[in-house]
């Protein structure tokens, strides 16, 4: 591994606040301040810098997107929520950014309800993650990891 610290940006959309008090059969137990510690510290042990950011509100993240340059970001790791399957705004944000992307979801969205199964960001992202509970953001740091190692910045 090389002595490379990359800063990933976790971006968490609409309703994920409210883990713990979700469904906990399709997100978890762990609530989001709980979820980002565990995040933050599997980023450590991999020699990566994580920063957090969570809104309810599509502009806000939308804002936040436009607010990351390459330089100082090197990737985005994003579970936007519900807004995954409609929010085309968050989709062009995202392609603004001209970042290494990775799409995350706690839940599999490809064996819930029918629009569900859509992602507007997907085009956009190396790869995605879904259906692994709070152990897919460890895979997709291992993931995010590898893809900068090998010089897709």
């Amino acid at each position: 591994m090389s002595a490379t610290t990359y800063l990933i940006e976790v971006m968490h959309g609409v309703n994920l606040d409210q883990l713990g008090r979700r469904d906990p059969l399709l997100y978890g137990t762990l609530t989001l301040a709980e979820l980002e510690a565990q995040v933050a510290e599997q980023g450590r042990e991999l020699g990566l810098q994580t920063r957090f950011f969570q809104s309810n509100h599509e502009g806000a993240f939308v804002e936040h997107l436009h607010s990351l340059r390459g330089g100082e970001v090197d990737a985005v790791l994003l579970n936007p929520g519900s807004w995954t399957h409609y929010a085309w705004a968050i989709r062009d944000a995202l392609e603004i950014t001209g970042l290494p992307a990775l799409e995350m979801h706690l839940s599999d969205i490809e064996s819930r309800e029918p629009w569900r199964r859509f992602s507007v960001i997907r085009e956009l992202c190396f790869a995605t993650i879904s259906g692994r509970g709070p152990a897919g953001y460890g895979d997709a740091l291992v993931q995010l990891r590898e893809h900068l190692e090998q010089g897709h910045a």
